[in-house]
């Protein structure tokens, strides 16, 4: 959960009553188009409308986001809108070192101001950390990049007193009326948004417009966030910690009204904080992407593998579902798949690790699975060192960065065979998805089914890649006959860390060092 800012004028509005009835979901007397029972029971099967395999037939992204700066100032409880020049010098440092390897994107974040301009004739989102978007667009344009945009269509940071494209509605009618509109927490304190309500009338063009503005940027992705706080009113603020939470049917409605105009615009859409009820039933069929694991915080191996480890902390029908990224990925592999929604681990921070294993297996898990790899260092922490730093320390120091770690933290962002995996659209799958905990012999609590650890999956030129990991904290022994991954005879085997042909086989074994891996890629001879 990420800490936002909105403008001082939204933050003073009052929840304004609309004075008429026109919503069906929640009882009004106008239909707005849809009805509960126009949610599709089964969303693979829409009757050719907005198919999965449209929506998410899409490579997962690699980019860089804000999340570092904006996490680092509010634990350290500095100002936390990011200063232009700082802007610059992360963008350049982006062109430099990642975009040649295929990172494109700048992305914002939470923690920063997110501003509407009153003046404007749309209510939508015009300035972040103080900064007009369209001057953000312009510094990423200038060195190649593009930018993507933290928001939500739900949110309204401009004009309430606005008309909506395409109607003759306001979008203070799109708010909360109370005593007409169902919620679960009709008295809470925590909705530290201004929400829209879907099955307002207006609502569908609301949300059009948010997709035709951002597009006529030139912003393509859209990162949207607390979809729990809207559905359930989970992780809000406010003494009670509570939102109103406007229920499953609202959310489903919000979620189709977005699905559309994310389509017809062009634009990539990732939900984040979502309860992924029913398993994620509408989130696979109607997103392109969907975060599978709680928020990187200070990142390492402890959100890679260790935090709240094991199938006893899986949460169903509620965020988050998992709390490290392995978990979180081998728990929702039934639902991914090339041309299916794709999982999002959350943010990465190479400088957070301890070891090259713990870079190898952090990279390798992500393109195994099919994830974005969204990169959190920036150009003056890629070089700090997790071994001499407290893991709370939140300072910038000179003396913490060393250019040749910075050189050498940064070249596990840069592997380009393993990166090979992202452009093919690869998406992996664990042999078993059993993340339960059993204790060792010495009293360890240590992975039941060894299987979750081993990954494998085919491109689309017929080889397969297979990756076996450790996540334990001692070395083990992983091994896998290539029988057993539907493979028959002898294949060719490529090491793709250590960049080395290891001759012909029938089976990938190895003994790996704590939270260490071994990917390869497997072809005919």
């Amino acid at each position: 959960m990420k800490k936002i800012f909105f403008s001082i004028a939204m933050a003073s509005l009052s929840l304004l009553a609309m004075g008429c009835g026109d919503y069906a979901i929640n009882g009004g007397d106008f239909n707005s188009g849809w009805t509960t029972n126009d949610i599709p029971e089964d969303p693979n099967n829409q009757s050719g409308k907005l198919k999965p395999e449209e929506l998410a037939a899409k490579k997962a992204p690699l980019y860089w986001t804000v999340y570092e700066y904006g996490r680092m100032a509010e634990m350290a409880h500095r100002e936390q809108n990011m200063p232009k020049e700082i802007w610059q010098k992360n963008i350049n440092w982006v062109a430099t070192n990642l975009l040649p390897y295929g990172y494109d994107m700048v992305c914002t974040d939470g923690f920063m101001a997110m501003e509407g301009d009153f003046s404007a004739n749309h209510p939508y989102m015009t300035k972040y950390a103080h900064i007009p978007l369209t001057e953000l667009v312009a510094m990423c344009k200038a060195k190649g990049l593009k930018l993507g945009v933290y928001d939500n269509p739900l949110w309204v940071h401009g004009n309430p007193e606005c008309i909506i494209e395409g109607t003759s509605h306001k979008v203070k009618e799109l708010f909360y009326e109370q005593g007409r509109d169902q919620v679960k927490n009709p008295h809470a304190d925590g909705d530290i948004f201004q929400w829209i309500v879907p099955s307002h009338r207006g609502a569908k063009e609301y949300i059009d417009g948010f997709f035709k503005y951002f597009k006529g940027l030139g912003v393509d992705f859209i990162r949207m966030d607390f979809m729990c706080l809207f559905e359930d009113g989970t992780r809000g603020g406010g003494a009670s910690g509570q939102g109103r939470g406007y229920g499953s049917k609202e959310y489903r409605l919000a979620l189709q009204y977005i699905a559309e105009a994310a389509k017809k615009y062009g634009v990539f859409t990732s939900i984040v904080m979502p309860n992924m009820k029913e398993h994620g039933k509408y989130e696979a069929a109607l997103g392109n992407m969907v975060r599978i694991v709680d928020d990187t915080c200070e990142g390492g191996w402890d959100h890679v593998s260790a935090r709240l480890r094991g199938a006893n902390h899986i949460k169903k029908d509620e965020w988050p579902s998992a709390n490290n990224q392995f978990d979180g990925f081998v728990y929702w592999s039934d639902i991914t798949g090339r041309g299916k929604v794709i999982p999002d681990g959350d943010f990465l921070l190479m400088r957070r690790t301890n070891t090259d294993e713990e870079r190898q297996s952090t990279i390798s898990l992500q393109l195994m699975a099919g994830g974005p790899v969204a990169v959190a260092d920036q150009y003056n922490t890629i070089g700090y060192d997790a071994n001499s730093i407290a893991w709370n320390d939140y300072s910038y120091n000179d003396s913490y960065y060393n250019d040749t770690r910075a050189q050498h933290n940064v070249s596990f962002y840069q592997n380009e065979e393993l990166l090979a995996l992202n452009k093919d659209k690869f998406v992996g799958k664990p042999l078993s998805q059993n993340i339960a905990l059993e204790t060792n012999g010495a009293g360890q609590q240590v992975g039941k089914d060894a299987n979750s650890q081993i990954w494998y999956g085919r491109m689309s030129n017929g080889d397969y890649v297979v990756a076996l990991f450790n996540r334990e904290d001692t070395p083990q022994d992983r091994a896998v006959e290539f029988s057993q991954l539907g493979i028959n005879g002898r294949m060719k085997m490529r090491d793709l860390w250590t960049h080395t042909d290891e001759g012909e086989t029938t089976r990938l074994s190895a003994r790996l060092a704590p939270h260490a891996c071994k990917v390869v890629k497997l072809s005919k001879p």
